[in-house]
């Protein structure tokens, strides 16, 4: 896991960013920046996209080993200071189940990219992806999460989900949705929130 070199890396210095998808599912525009809760941090790398335009991510992460390797990932790009070292002082990174640590905190959005339903194609997944998959196991609890998302997200819920995958069961129909090359995200506002796409 590295935020410096590789794709990351690659992303940040080659100055992607507002314009992405997942930065307009999650409601990021100029002069907006909501603090965001990653709850299913996984390998950071969407948690860093965001901070790296200026939110304040909270990245959530249950498996010891995945945080582990974040929390390291984390020091290692401290260490390379700079603009690393800037981005990284916007994440914290918490050791738990996001079903119970979202109740505790007041996020304005939460982001949710769960493992994924088995494709239907005989595409091998990218190796890293399948790495993460037995480290960290199915998410048979992700529509319970989903649920306690929307239940305390101020804004919206973001859920990444695959480009033609069925809706996740049990989750209401989101307000709108932001498709990618290979992913989709389904946003989720909150009645009671203010507009804002």
């Amino acid at each position: 896991m590295d935020f410096v070199g590789g794709a990351v890396g690659h992303r940040l210095r080659s100055g992607e960013g507002r314009g992405q998808t997942l930065a307009k599912a999650a409601g990021l525009k100029s002069g907006k920046l909501p603090k965001i809760v990653d709850a299913t941090a996984g390998l950071g790398r969407d948690a860093f996209l965001l901070a790296s335009l200026g939110a304040e991510v909270t990245l959530i992460e249950r498996s010891p080993q995945m945080h582990a390797l974040l929390h390291d990932a984390m020091l290692r790009a401290k260490a390379e200071g700079g603009a690393y070292e800037t981005i990284v002082s916007r994440m914290t990174l918490l050791h738990g189940d996001s079903r119970d640590i979202i109740p505790t905190l007041s996020p304005e959005v939460i982001l949710i990219d769960p493992m994924h339903p088995p494709r239907q194609n005989t595409a091998l997944v990218k190796k890293e992806m399948r790495v993460l998959r037995e480290l960290v196991g199915a998410d048979p609890d992700q529509a319970e999460l989903m649920q306690i998302a929307l239940v305390h997200a101020q804004k919206r819920v973001v859920l990444k989900w695959p480009l033609r995958a069925e809706p996740m069961p049990g989750v209401r129909k989101p307000s709108h949705q932001l498709l990618g090359k290979s992913t989709r995200y389904d946003v989720f506002m909150i009645l009671n929130a203010t507009p804002s796409i």
